[in-house]
């Protein structure tokens, strides 16, 4: 029982940062570069895009076993496919406004690679429920990554979140953000903050179990002694 509990905890929290989809796997890159500009375009197509990932895991995962190999690519697309036409439909039926801001990149969401990528790696592979924590993760970790970079290239860029005013009086805003070189940059300085971050972890994990330091009788202390 806790061995299950352990494997869905995982399978629903590795998509925030371990296996962060954007930031930690550089998945789905185009769109995260294209759509950031502000906030709530971010958000858009976070949850378009999770939507997509939680039904195309829900039905392989059901037909995993249906599915021959040589044909199961083609299989996922098709899913795949089908659920982005009806996330496009919603859309524009709900939220012509954001639909408009989004343009091509909603039917892209058919080649989005963390889509097929959790679809050959996970879905086709597990059960159902473990498909659906993991869509469930891998959506919230891409929708945040994406808030992240709106929220950053919109404050700089424009001076305001969501729409409203933030910095007037402050600063005035660097059109270079909400530009293409700045999603560039903020992409790549949120990567080098996440790997700093991930390596800090590790250095004091090391330093916890003792590993690197000085140790009497350790190959791996500064001394170099031997272990025998």
């Amino acid at each position: 029982m806790a061995k299950a509990k352990s494997k869905s905890l995982l399978a629903l929290t590795n998509g925030f940062f371990k296996e962060n989809p954007v930031l930690r796997l550089v998945l789905g890159t185009c769109p995260t570069l294209a759509v950031t500009t502000m906030a709530k375009n971010a958000i858009g197509m976070g949850i378009a895009a999770t939507f997509v990932l939680l039904g195309s895991n829900i039905v392989i995962s059901l037909i995993r076993k249906i599915v021959p190999d040589k044909v199961r690519i083609p299989v996922f697309i098709t899913v795949i496919a089908g659920f982005t036409t009806i996330v496009q439909m919603l859309l524009q039926a709900f939220a012509p406004d954001i639909y408009k801001e989004l343009g091509i990149y909603i039917p892209l969401i058919v080649v989005n690679c963390i889509i097929l990528a959790r679809a050959e790696m996970f879905a086709c592979k597990n059960s159902v429920g473990l498909s659906i924590l993991d869509a469930l993760g891998m959506g919230a970790g891409f929708t945040i990554a994406l808030l992240i970079m709106g929220s950053i290239r919109e404050i700089l860029g424009s001076g305001t979140w969501m729409g409203i005013t933030l910095t007037k009086n402050l600063f005035d805003p660097a059109v270079l953000m909400i530009l293409p070189p700045g999603g560039f940059l903020a992409f790549g300085f949120i990567i080098a903050a996440m790997n700093k971050f991930s390596s800090l972890k590790i250095k004091n994990k090391e330093i916890a179990s003792g590993c690197g330091m000085n140790c009497p009788g350790c190959s791996n202390g500064i001394d170099g002694g031997d272990p025998a």
